[in-house]
């Protein structure tokens, strides 16, 4: 069941409540009742239900178990205030709840501002919590809270237990910073003679500084991880894993059917989780190299084309989509969708695609020369020998013309050099790869000569430089021939 608490008129909002629905359907997740399908217990927005917790409480007030209270705002704080000063806790002292109900009922009667209270038994409130145990809070630490406001808007702690109760929910499951709430909505539920739900109070999660969640340690909404490139299956699964594990074994990887199947209260752990982003994109990462290729692809250009490394004439992504929609031409599509499939394995999130294909759309044989990392490489003793007939070879191979390499006559040329230095494996590969990518390290040659020579053809933003007129530039630079 989906319900939204939107009593608070000042900070709720129908794009908020559009949002909520958007970013659930993208992690996956729905229901059976709700304010777009509807259902047996409705309506589903609190909004809506406002003669429901006003005669819920007049009823309560008629029974004697809540009362009038006619203070103001002004008179509650000096309250508080005082008590504070005192050392004591800032509980409301119960000025109104001796009132004979009838002098009460009188004075609303003519005029007077009044909230509606509930009666706080003279017992303990005990309830059991599935994470925490037997829980119990003395009478005397649980204030008489206000249950309708003056203006006749009621509060979050009483429309929820008239929600629960009349919708027939059997656990409250939610952050153990609701604990305090707890023994005022037992307390409700009882006054109203409804059963009291099962709690499990879930741990506080916390930063990887230990400290409480919030802006500081990144993202802040469900969109926010969906703009990073994180994928809900792996956000599903890594959020499931807060607070609770799995029975025997190490395993972390988890499918939704598989979530459903293993999950059980019992194994939530009372103590703190924290949000490690690391071990979020390490779930990622495995979950892209499974990814259905025509999603990942259309995800992987939307980002590409988010960079304006690729052209588009506009895009869109709904966060209710797994997918966005990105208007492209069809070879763009087809090499874009080479270009993700070649790099996806290698990244992260998929927000650092653009990252990753930067070696594809900016050639630079000056700055490959004068990289660091590059420094050992080129220092190798057969390297200059490889270069030097590597550079020969291309240049001199009518088939290597702008654009029209294949992967087999490129075998054939390195295979060609490999025979005449002697050199093998890295010594061979990784000054190779230098020239052609500006780096020692990359993806596999067979996939990318056939991103750059088709790309080189393409009328893109940036364009591709062909394997022939990278090797000409390192050629010139280096001042190999």
């Amino acid at each position: 069941m989906l319900r939204i608490e939107d009593t608070d008129l000042e900070r709720s909002a129908a794009r908020y409540e559009a949002q909520l629905l958007e970013d659930l359907k993208w992690l996956g997740l729905d229901w059976d009742e709700g304010p777009d399908v509807g259902g047996d217990y409705g309506p589903y927005r609190q909004s809506d239900r406002l003669d429901i917790y006003r005669e819920h409480a007049e009823r309560l007030l008629s029974e004697g178990k809540a009362y009038l209270c006619f203070c103001s705002q002004e008179e509650l704080e000096q309250d508080r205030e005082a008590a504070m000063a005192a050392g004591r806790s800032p509980l409301y002292p119960g000025t109104c709840r001796n009132i004979d109900p009838a002098e009460a009922q009188r004075r609303r009667a003519a005029g007077e501002a009044a909230a509606i209270r509930l009666r706080i038994p003279e017992h303990p409130i005990r309830f059991h919590d599935i994470v925490r145990g037997e829980v119990e809070f003395p009478n005397e630490a649980v204030s008489d809270p206000i249950i309708l406001r003056s203006s006749g808007i009621p509060v979050y702690n009483y429309v929820v237990v008239v929600d629960d109760g009349l919708m027939k929910i059997t656990h409250v499951i939610r952050g153990d910073d609701h604990l305090s709430n707890t023994p005022k909505q037992v307390a409700l539920y009882e006054a109203l003679g409804w059963p009291v739900p099962e709690f499990a109070h879930l741990s506080t999660i916390l930063g990887a500084d230990r400290e409480r969640l919030s802006k500081r340690h990144g993202a802040t909404s469900i969109a926010n991880f969906r703009d990073m490139g994180v994928l809900p299956e792996a956000l599903v699964n890594y959020l499931a894993l807060l607070g609770w594990a799995p029975s025997g074994g190490t395993r972390e990887i988890f499918n939704r059917k598989e979530l459903v199947k293993e999950f059980s209260l019992e194994r939530i752990t009372p103590s703190a989780a924290v949000f490690d982003m690391e071990k979020l994109y390490w779930l990622n990462r495995s979950y892209i190299k499974t990814w259905p290729a025509d999603q990942l692809s259309s995800m992987g250009i939307w980002f590409l084309a988010k960079t304006e490394l690729v052209p588009t004439n506009g895009s869109d992504w709904p966060s209710a989509q797994p997918a966005p929609v990105v208007h492209v031409s069809d070879e763009i599509r087809l090499w874009g969708a080479k270009v993700v499939s070649l790099l996806a394995p290698y990244v992260d999130r998929l927000e650092q695609l653009p990252e990753q294909a930067s070696f594809i759309f900016n050639y630079d044989a000056k700055a490959a020369l004068a990289a660091p990392d590059n420094a050992e490489v080129l220092g190798w003793p057969q390297t200059n020998a490889v270069l030097t007939r590597f550079v020969v070879k291309v240049l001199e191979d009518e088939s290597a013309c702008s654009g029209c390499l294949t992967p087999e006559q490129f075998k054939k040329i390195v295979n060609e050099v490999k025979a005449e230095t002697g050199a093998k494996g890295k010594e061979l590969f990784h000054p190779i790869r230098i020239v052609i990518t500006g780096s020692h390290s990359g993806p596999d040659f067979d996939k990318l000569i056939p991103i750059l020579e088709e790309g080189s053809h393409l009328t893109l933003p940036k364009h591709v430089r062909s394997t022939r007129e990278r090797v000409e530039e390192f050629a010139k630079v280096s001042k190999l021939h």
